[in-house]
């Protein structure tokens, strides 16, 4: 390896060159993956905000692949995660004669091949949600 760089020892150098080729390969899934584009904010505390939750979505995309490599699914969360995103969370509501609304919040039940991969990750899917 060759750097400018001459107070730094080979195994600096290193690390440093493994930190740069690990942010490229995360904006590579924000990209790619996460479908993260650039969005023109107009006030800091957006922009912030906006960050944050790049951030976040990253740090779960990266939560998910260890816990499939931990699961034995591989390295590459992609195809769980698609199968997973089947998964929908419905908001029932019903009216009273009272005039009040009646709320529940149902999942669906995971097909076969979901529940399979849930064991494998770990993860149960709630029985019953709280309300927002």
């Amino acid at each position: 390896m060759r750097s400018n760089v001459i107070d730094w020892t080979p195994e600096e150098l290193w690390r440093a060159y493994v930190q740069l080729t690990e942010a490229e390969a995360a904006f590579r899934v924000h990209k790619s993956d996460l479908q993260i584009r650039p969005v023109w904010h107009h006030r800091e505390h957006r922009v912030g905000a906006h960050i944050l939750v790049c951030f976040l979505a990253y740090v779960l995309w990266k939560t998910l692949a260890a816990s499939c490599r931990q699961g034995g699914l591989g390295d590459e969360p992609r195809q769980v995660f698609e199968e997973l995103c089947e998964i929908s969370l419905v908001d029932v509501i019903l009216p009273t004669r009272q005039g009040v609304e009646v709320r529940k919040r149902c999942i669906s039940q995971p097909t076969e091949h979901q529940r399979i991969l849930l064991q494998r990750l770990g993860m149960r899917l709630p029985i019953a949600l709280e309300q927002a």
